[in-house]
């Protein structure tokens, strides 16, 4: 396994180089070659190179993917090493030790009859060019085994919050800052506006005030945009059982527009990135901001789309124009509970420690799998930590137990 996985992490493979990624598709490929003795099928998808093999008619699919964060060149300064029992180097958590977990796995069945392997190679960028992929590979499947990396301790990730991205784009009117600002309608400051109200988005949708608010007049459509004038005025839980609680599926509305929160706790929505202007002495015509949402159910995904299109100007002059929108939806607990409770059988049935869950706040292709509607499992590769950070690392002896319990829980779908 150790091979395997040196193997693997000493071929980068950035998201963002496409040629880096083709080299390590063949590398993984091989490799899977070796261990399954059937060479897999390249498809490339807007110049992204993702690998399938496909045994039989699929009941099972196993999905990973062999891209990292990593830019070339991160290995010269964390370069592959295995010291007191812990593997280092880019990606070896998230999540090439996953794919060396899958390809042992497999091998040890008397039969991969009837599993899916799809190994894609852009999730670390949202999976642009392979969600139809992983989409169609799951709507076949009674059950999707997500080789992604565990959670803190070890633990099987049974929800995950789902992902919305935004951008709102302010347009103003450009002038001179010193000779007659009056004469321009300043983007920067009515996004400035438009960071409060986008904050208080999450207040709303997670249970707070849903009487409107200082920024939003209610007006809204669709990637539309907005010219409303004013007068010149410028003014992520944790469950070891994935339980709810209260008999209610999460994400249940209450009345009011409100969303009640779910084992994965509220849903977020965070200004990230900005900019406003192009000169100092310039009213600025143009600002930009970047929007993460993050959201236990596809009832708060909705409701946060609803009030990220009902935004609307406060200064004259201005107008917003709403892109983006959901990107993955929630893998909520009702599509992991039944393929948990199978895990923590056959990990008993196996000798190895007692299983945890945990729902964590960043996504996976394991969203998509769930959200086509097939029972979805996630977190089931590598023990370790510090995924895309100096720290990342692998605890070796836990390798072995994870392959066996995917192997088990293969042949218990499959049985």
């Amino acid at each position: 396994m150790l091979e395997d996985l040196r193997e693997l992490v000493a071929c980068e493979s950035f998201s963002a180089d496409h040629r880096a990624v083709t080299r390590s598709a063949r590398v993984v490929a091989d490799q899977g070659h070796r261990r399954l003795g059937v060479r897999a099928e390249t498809i490339v998808i807007g110049g992204v190179t993702h690998l399938r093999w496909t045994f039989g008619t699929p009941r099972v699919l196993l999905l990973g993917h062999h891209d990292t964060v990593w830019p070339i060149g991160s290995l010269l300064a964390r370069p592959w090493s295995v010291a007191d029992g812990i593997a280092r180097g880019p990606g070896v958590f998230d999540m090439k030790a996953g794919l060396v977990q899958m390809f042992h796995a497999l091998a040890a069945l008397p039969s991969p009859e009837g599993v899916c392997v799809l190994v894609t190679g852009d999730e670390e960028v949202g999976s642009p060019t392979s969600r139809a992929l992983v989409e169609e590979s799951a709507r076949a499947c009674a059950a999707a085994f997500v080789l992604e990396a565990s959670a803190e301790g070890g633990a099987l990730k049974i929800a995950r919050k789902g992902t919305s991205m935004y951008e709102v784009v302010v347009h103003g009117r450009g002038a001179h800052a010193g000779l007659d600002p009056g004469r321009g309608a300043n983007a920067g400051v009515e996004l400035a506006h438009q960071i409060l109200a986008v904050t208080g988005i999450a207040e709303r949708v997670n249970g707070g005030r849903e009487d409107g608010d200082r920024t939003s007049d209610g007006r809204a459509g669709s990637g539309q945009s907005h010219d409303h004038r004013t007068g010149g005025r410028e003014d992520g839980g944790r469950t070891s059982d994935g339980h709810t609680g209260g008999g209610r599926a999460p994400g249940h509305r209450t009345g009011g527009g409100r969303v009640t929160r779910g084992p994965l706790g509220p849903a977020t929505v965070t200004p990230t990135v900005l900019s406003a202007g192009t000169t100092a002495n310039t009213v600025p015509a143009l600002a930009r901001l970047a929007v993460d949402a993050r959201v236990p159910t596809l009832a708060a995904q909705r409701r946060v789309d609803e009030l990220m299109r009902a935004l609307s100007p406060r200064i004259a002059g201005t107008r917003l124009e709403i892109t983006g929108g959901p990107n993955r939806p929630p893998l909520e607990h009702a599509s992991s509970a039944g393929l948990f409770a199978l895990a923590q059988e056959v990990a008993a049935d196996l000798g190895l420690a007692p299983l945890t869950g945990a729902g964590v706040g960043g996504a996976s292709d394991g969203n998509f799998t769930a959200g086509a509607g097939c029972p979805t499992l996630d977190g089931l590769g590598a023990v370790g930590g510090g995924a895309h950070a100096d720290d990342e690392h692998v605890v070796v002896a836990e390798m072995p137990g994870r392959a066996a319990l995917l192997a088990g829980l293969i042949r218990a779908v499959l049985s």
